[in-house]
């Protein structure tokens, strides 16, 4: 059988995104090698695959990845700390989101030779609360630890571009939800929390006024730009937005996921903003990913949302 993919690594494999990327890699991948500490993700979220193996460790390993990297073709860097989390921890942040990553980089040189391709999934925080929307690939604002170590790692990996032509992708993706996001993780997205509050018959829980956009983008696009990144020719040595180019207000998203709860008036609980609630309107420009790439999101955020509640109620989407 010939395969799309020879011998991969997905970093962050048993989280959301790293898992749901698991699932389109399985019939494409000769072999699938996942590290995740299990810190946020679970290990039952990993499919099940004689060619598939599962490390629960730390990627920053010097000595694990001496292991697992000889004869790579492909890397998907998705492990990191989340926004929550950087903020109360920052010396985690840097270890994990910056000093790991820039330790991928330089074992990839050493070891990695015959590399095709290495994905990293940045952020759209690095743009802060940005003045021009829908925000281009060239604009920054870095505001929150996250957004500093994310950013930092994804000029790392255009140093090692540059100076050692290792073939890195940078894609910086936006809100993404849908299925497999699970309310276990406690610093889920907002969707996968708004609809087990529904569920339960609980309050929503909004920092801030409500008023505050995003730009939510459905984990099948979101996985769909991963797999273009890993094998498009164009994609080598650029960042690329993943998003829709449509905003949302949480306001809003919270009345879309109560209908579809058969919620007429939702509870809508208040409470401060935290320090990382820095964003006020987030609208990613994705007329380069389209151009270089052929790719847009195609999954508007009514479908989406419907496509996670069947996933909630046991219907397989």
């Amino acid at each position: 059988m010939t395969y799309l993919f020879d011998k991969v690594l997905v970093t962050g494999g048993a989280g959301f995104i790293g898992s749901r990327l698991l699932l389109k890699l399985l019939p494409l991948a000769r072999s699938i090698t996942v590290i995740d500490d299990c810190s946020t993700g679970r290990r039952e979220n990993v499919p099940e695959s004689e060619r598939l193996t599962f490390i629960e460790a730390s990627y920053a390993d010097e000595s694990l990845l001496e292991e697992v990297l000889p004869g790579t073709s492909h890397i998907y860097h998705i492990a990191c700390r989340n926004l929550v989390l950087s903020a109360q921890n920052m010396d985690d942040d840097f270890y994990v989101n910056l000093y790991g990553g820039y330790l991928l980089l330089k074992k990839v040189k050493e070891i990695c030779p015959r590399l095709e391709r290495l994905v990293y999934t940045s952020t759209a925080s690095v743009y802060g609360d940005a003045d021009v929307l829908p925000t281009p690939e060239t604009l920054y604002q870095t505001t929150i630890p996250y957004a500093a170590s994310k950013f930092s790692m994804e000029h790392y990996c255009q140093v090692y571009h540059r100076m050692y032509r290792i073939p890195v992708t940078v894609l910086r993706l936006s809100n993404v939800y849908g299925p497999g996001q699970s309310t276990s993780n406690p610093y889920c997205g907002v969707v996968a929390k708004f609809f087990e509050a529904a569920s339960r018959g609980a309050p929503f829980l909004i920092y801030g006024d409500g008023t505050q956009t995003r730009d939510y983008t459905y984990i099948g696009d979101a996985v769909e730009a991963l797999v273009t990144a890993g094998t498009h020719p164009a994609a080598v040595g650029r960042v690329f937005n993943v998003g829709t180019g449509v905003e949302t207000s949480v306001n809003r998203l919270a009345e879309m996921i109560a209908r579809l709860n058969n919620i007429s008036a939702p509870e809508l609980a208040y409470r401060p903003k935290r320090p990382v609630d820095v964003v006020s309107r987030r609208c990613l420009h994705t007329g380069f990913s389209q151009r270089m790439l052929g790719w847009k999101a195609r999954t508007v955020l009514d479908q989406g949302l419907l496509l996670t509640h069947q996933w909630r109620k046991g219907v397989t989407v």
